[in-house]
């Protein structure tokens, strides 16, 4: 059950599912018994709840007529689901070339790309590497579009902070 229900002391409206003892204001905090609460309306559907409350709420700030000519929030809800539209749709409507943008996504301008953050592509080649030197740490890095200079510095940096251990030039992960 549903009851559109209101605060006496701030006249905020919301909606409570089911019936409890107490009931506590969202807005001002208020607490008092459910039997002392105005309910506005009581009703096992949930949309209907919602309509009421936002019926009230618009009637309240003067719009009672343009809430009016809106349909409810279970109709708006289907619409909605079957009105999305699809990026080819979105593209051909603003006169773009489908075609055209699907190839340009295929390019990138900025050759190889990574997946990740720099970091996370250093302890990368760490994992996949059987205990690598420095130079292949780079190597590997270097494919993924990562610098040498920042590879030094972050084998230095995890190899201090206890994550990373080098013994005689070779590399491993803690």
């Amino acid at each position: 059950m549903y009851a559109v229900v209101g605060c006496s002391d701030c006249s905020n409206l919301w909606i409570i599912e089911g019936q409890s003892e107490t009931t506590q204001c969202p807005r001002c905090g208020a607490r008092k018994a459910y039997e002392k609460r105005k309910k506005f309306v009581e009703t096992d559907d949930a949309a209907h709840a919602r309509d009421v409350r936002a019926s009230m709420l618009a009637n309240r700030q003067g719009e009672g007529e343009a809430f009016a000519k809106l349909d409810s929030f279970a109709a708006l809800e289907d619409d909605v689901a079957d009105g999305v539209v699809d990026d080819a749709e979105y593209l051909a409507e603003s006169g773009l070339d489908v075609e055209e943008v699907d190839a340009a996504g295929d390019r990138d301008p900025r050759g190889p790309s990574r997946s990740g953050s720099k970091k996370e592509i250093v302890k990368g080649a760490l994992e996949a590497l059987d205990e690598p030197t420095e130079d292949e740490i780079v190597d590997y890095t270097g494919e993924r579009g990562v610098s040498a200079e920042y590879v030094r510095d972050a084998l230095e940096k995890l190899t201090r902070r206890g994550v990373v251990s080098e013994s005689r030039g070779r590399y491993r992960l803690l």
